[in-house]
């Protein structure tokens, strides 16, 4: 589990920065920097329905992140073993429009 900051504030499940989610996918399986990354688990606000976002409404501090992106130094077997983990993405209208700005190329 990391602690997930997240800079997306025009997803559904950011609350306060954090995520309501519970867990994400971070998106890249190629990607060489953070720029070829993006959270799959973004919804645009709006996009989802009122009574789905009240289901996940509360936000949390840490978080499962599944990482497809291999070349990734936190990623061990698909899964983020970072300690912190920063999505940005600011004004996002699809997840390709966010990245993990923890990735680091191995």
């Amino acid at each position: 589990m990391a602690d997930l900051k997240c800079a997306v504030e025009n997803c559904t499940y950011n609350k306060e920065h954090l995520c309501s989610k519970g867990d994400i996918m971070v998106g890249g399986k190629h990607a060489c920097d953070c720029k070829e990354t993006c959270c799959e688990s973004f919804r645009q606000e709006g996009v989802v329905s009122n009574a789905f976002k009240s289901s996940v409404a509360h936000p949390h501090k840490t978080i499962s992140i599944d990482c497809e992106a291999v070349k990734c130094i936190y990623n061990s077997n698909y899964k983020c073993v970072a300690d912190h983990v920063d999505i940005t993405g600011c004004g996002a209208g699809d997840c390709k429009e966010t990245s993990c700005a923890t990735f680091q190329e191995k």
